[in-house]
């Protein structure tokens, strides 16, 4: 037999404020199932396939090695094959995606020197054009098309339809910065320890010194650096006004 229910319960004392959750141990792989993204791994390893092919044949094609890869457009592409191949691996494996500050970073790079090519490099109006920039024939035109038009175009593909939104920062955009300062030091030093008349002293028109002089070379870096801060900030807004592609499971 069982014993009767007393009819005099004491009240239990207020539990003092909301309970508190305690951080679980259990990490969210272990909750939700993680899904692999083949097609997503594909499009990338292409990606980073293309980058890779514009670097080798602008290496074989443009000139001194010590020279090419003292480009700008350059030294962001391999920086993109890299990051691609990682987050092609991440795709295919399952795993968590590179750091929005890393994918950010490589995104700017390679479309900032597509726009500086396209806009200040070979066109017609700029007071930067050069003759070399448009003079390319065979597959020094390939890889300079490769580089500053399709890889750019691939990666912003790749972020807007392939990437979730909402990574992005603006306190990332300062520090993509970094980066560009780092490139105009090592120009102006790289000019300064070659000897006056030689090729390509200066690897663009607009950051030689002997044509502009310190001031007008500073002058046009701040510009750039402000259009570039500008860029990275409005793909930092867009990322996070524009739509999740990733809503379906792949």
């Amino acid at each position: 037999m069982t014993a009767p229910i007393p009819r005099d319960i004491p009240d239990l004392p207020a539990v003092p404020g909301p309970p508190t959750l305690l951080p679980s141990p259990v990490p969210a792989t272990a909750v939700i199932t993680p899904v692999r993204r083949p097609l997503v791994a594909v499009f990338r390893l292409l990606t980073a396939l293309l980058a890779a092919t514009g670097v080798a044949l602008e290496l074989a094609t443009g000139g001194p090695a010590t020279r090419t890869v003292s480009h700008f457009t350059l030294q962001s592409s391999v920086l993109l094959a890299l990051v691609m191949l990682a987050s092609a691996r991440r795709a295919w494996s399952a795993r968590r995606p590179l750091p929005g500050a890393l994918t950010g970073a490589a995104l700017l790079y390679v479309v900032a020197a597509g726009l500086v090519h396209h806009l200040l490099l070979v066109n017609a109006s700029s007071p930067f054009a050069t003759e070399a920039a448009t003079a390319g024939t065979g597959w020094h035109a390939t890889a300079s098309h490769l580089l500053n038009t399709a890889v750019p175009a691939a990666a912003a593909l790749d972020w807007l339809l392939l990437t979730a939104p909402g990574r992005l920062h603006l306190r990332q955009a300062a520090a993509w910065l970094l980066y560009p300062l780092a490139y105009l030091a090592f120009s102006l030093a790289r000019g300064e320890l070659l000897l006056p008349g030689t090729q390509d002293r200066y690897l663009y028109p607009f950051l030689d010194v002997d044509q502009h002089g310190y001031k007008g070379v500073l002058g046009n870096a701040l510009l750039l650096g402000l259009s570039l801060y500008a860029l990275g900030v409005l793909l930092v807004a867009l990322d996070h006004i524009r739509p999740n592609p990733l809503r379906r499971r792949w």
